[in-house]
């Protein structure tokens, strides 16, 4: 994903764009996306006031962190910085027309009320914004990949350089993606062939980076790096455009070459130190050269995406109807902080039933989207989407805001209320904030905890899993291993972890029925 790509992403997760800005710079400076959006926050909305874009100060940020002086005595340094910092704001300003404060790039004030209601209602922010954060980007680019070759052209070898090092990081992966587009357009604008280009990922590589660590999955993806040099020949370009995700571009004359290539591959890259390693391919194959390099890039990234949830074949090409998945991501992605605003999210109640007590004994809380145009939006249409984003994080607060609230009504009327059990999904392992959420929620609802059980997911981390079971165990709530036995299920985690409850996944009991194995 490029700078660009991700800030508009974060952008449309409803961060400010200084907030976008400075975070889709964050790997490159080694900071994790929680601290970027911290250090940035204040700076949103010019500063709350509508003076200077967000994008600006994020983008003065990131100058910050690759060109900034930090030893008062290397006067130098500073002047240089500030010549950059200057450089910067000139050329955002004349790209924008002059326009660098919110005021301006709006049309509105956001320091009024009544302008920040219209705002809303217009989506004026996602209208604007991302203009303004895609310009901001270009021009940060370009200064520092200048300032790559003005450190070659003053004779510092940038091997001198520590490779740990922010500058050292960001110029040279702004180099390695500039030179492959540089090389991908020359070979469409000078070739007669038809181009091809192949996207793909390991399935499960954060799985392996969890169990052998994440050196050994850079041992492999330097492997992989390695088998593309070997495999592709002067006129085919591949880049490792992040973590595990890789391009390869060529030209061919039938498509059958593009899979045999693939097939090659694959048998060089199938496993590492006796560990297996099975890839998901996606095929775009260019058929009008007039649409954007990145357009294509997205292309080839669908199919590859689409290849991950077929259980027929590793390899897809890319198909129309692939943008109608995109589009229903974007869709989520711009409508879900709405939903949780606007209440649109609803609280379903799937009651539990004991066979042989002949009763219900309790319930577990769903979530439901109804929108307001497009009707009930269903679980496996927004549920992986806003998993990947993080935004389940909030679902969950508001469900489990939701049970308790109906606990708690029931106990006002006098209604003996069942257990209801709530998901905790695996987004709150990492953190400490769901304990106190939580216990807040429980103490403001004056609700029994025996009355809200939490189920917890299983994860590659067993680890992680059981202690973070253990805390929740201490606070007094009932646990729930959910989904036992659809991917990374052990023995040794019902051993480790103090479940009281475990809830068998539907796949797992088909398996046993038809499988002749013990």
């Amino acid at each position: 994903m490029t700078h660009i790509e991700k800030a508009e992403q974060l952008l449309h997760q409803k961060y400010h764009c200084s907030q976008a800005l400075f975070g889709a710079f964050a790997d490159d400076f080694g900071l994790d996306l929680k601290t970027a959006f911290k250090i940035s926050t204040c700076f949103g909305g010019g500063m709350r006031q509508g003076g200077t874009c967000g994008c600006i100060t994020g983008g003065l940020l990131v100058l910050g962190m690759a060109l900034g002086f930090y030893d008062s005595e290397n006067r130098e340094q500073e002047v240089y910085g500030n010549q950059k910092t200057e450089e910067f704001i000139k050329r955002f300003t004349e790209e924008m027309n002059g326009a660098t404060n919110c005021r301006d790039i709006l049309g509105k004030d956001i320091s009024k009320p009544e302008d920040m209601a219209v705002i809303r209602q217009e989506g004026l922010i996602l209208q604007k914004c991302p203009r303004a954060i895609r310009i901001c980007i270009e021009i940060l680019e370009d200064i520092l990949v200048k300032h790559f070759e003005h450190i070659k052209e003053t004779s510092i070898n940038l091997e001198d350089i520590p490779e740990d090092d922010e500058i050292q990081i960001v110029l040279k992966s702004i180099n390695r993606l500039r030179r492959f587009r540089r090389n991908v357009n020359n070979l469409l604008f000078s070739t007669t062939k038809e181009v091809g280009f192949i996207q793909f990922d390991i399935r499960k590589f954060k799985i392996i980076n969890d169990i052998y660590g994440e050196r050994f999955g850079d041992e492999i993806l330097d492997f992989i790096r390695g088998q593309l040099k070997e495999c592709c020949n002067e006129n085919q370009f591949f880049i490792n455009l992040r973590s595990d995700v890789f391009m390869v571009v060529m030209e061919y004359d039938e498509t059958a070459y593009l899979v045999d290539f693939i097939h090659q591959l694959d048998k060089k890259i199938g496993s590492y130190k006796n560990i297996e390693l099975h890839m998901t391919y996606g095929i775009y194959t260019v058929e009008d050269k007039s649409i954007e390099l990145r357009q294509m890039e997205d292309r080839a990234a669908m199919a590859r995406k689409a290849a991950k949830n077929n259980i027929l074949t590793n390899i897809l090409f890319y198909k129309e109807q692939f943008k109608v998945s995109l589009y229903n991501k974007k869709f989520i992605e711009e409508n879900m902080q709405a939903a949780i605003t606007e209440k649109q999210f609803l609280m379903y109640l799937q009651p539990k039933y004991s066979i042989a007590k002949n009763e219900i004994i309790g319930a577990e809380a769903l979530v439901r989207w109804r929108h307001p145009e497009r009707g009930m939006i269903y679980p496996d249409q927004f549920i992986p989407v806003i998993e990947e984003n993080g935004f389940i994080r909030k679902v969950d607060y508001y469900i489990w805001e939701k049970a308790c609230h109906f606990i708690k009504k029931c106990e006002d009327i006098g209604i003996t209320s069942c257990p209801i059990s709530v998901n905790v999904s695996r987004v709150h392992l990492q953190d400490n904030e769901c304990i106190e959420v939580l216990s807040d929620l429980i103490k403001s609802n004056h609700i029994p905890k025996s009355l809200l059980e939490l189920e917890i997911t299983e994860t590659a981390d067993n680890h992680q899993v059981s202690m973070k079971a253990l805390e929740l165990k201490e606070e007094g709530f009932t646990l729930l291993m959910d989904d036992f036995g659809s991917g990374y299920s052990s023995l040794n985690i019902l051993l480790e972890t103090p479940f009281d409850v475990i809830k068998l996944d539907k796949k797992f009991i088909e398996n046993m029925m038809v499988s002749g194995k013990g």
